[in-house]
């Protein structure tokens, strides 16, 4: 599983975020080559209305009953990804 930390920009106003506003994301990804989940992370996040989308980090993580609890993990496992925005950096 891969965990990409990611920027993208708002096409149009979605509730907390306004038009060409820069967007934080975390993004998990349930894929096992590394330049596909990068272009799945882009595709999902640009799917929710979202464009200009830059990889800050990712990361290759080790799925372990610590990390089974947590809810984004547990969503990537079944659906194959997870897609988190935050209001703020």
């Amino acid at each position: 599983m891969y965990l990409f930390s990611l920027n993208a920009v708002a096409k149009e106003s979605y509730g907390d975020f306004r038009k060409g506003e820069d967007v934080p994301f975390i993004v998990y990804i349930d894929f096992k080559d590394l330049f596909g989940a990068e272009q799945l992370a882009t595709l999902f996040v640009m799917r929710e209305g979202f464009r200009e989308v830059k990889i800050l980090k990712r990361r290759q993580i080790k799925v372990d009953d610590t990390l089974m609890k947590d809810p984004q993990i547990q969503q990537a496992l079944t659906k194959g990804y997870c897609v988190q925005a935050f209001e703020a950096h």
